[in-house]
């Protein structure tokens, strides 16, 4: 690449990281609303692990998962949660 054309990758490279960042802070924001209904939560949740990715995609260039293992790992780790939770159900005592 000449000069011209990796300024022009750097300066959309940029543009990328800044929407990703504005996306990130919009995701957030909604995550610490009251009344979010739990499937938007959930899809939100999602959205912010895909976004949080993308970003390390774009800055390294061997440092994010693939989608396959960023939804593998999410996944892996809601099926922990949710036996978690089954766990201490089991152990309230129900009156």
């Amino acid at each position: 690449m000449n000069p011209a054309e990796l300024n022009a990758a750097e300066t959309e490279r940029e543009a990328m990281l800044g929407q990703l960042q504005a996306a990130e802070a919009a995701l957030w924001s909604n995550l610490h609303c009251r009344r979010v209904d739990m499937t938007a939560r959930a899809h939100m949740e999602r959205a912010l692990a895909h976004v949080r990715e993308a970003s390390a995609a774009i800055l390294t260039a061997s440092g994010a998962r693939t989608v396959d293992q960023l939804v593998s790992a999410l996944q892996r780790v809601q099926h922990g949660g949710n036996r978690r939770l089954r766990q201490l159900h089991s152990a309230v005592p129900h009156v």
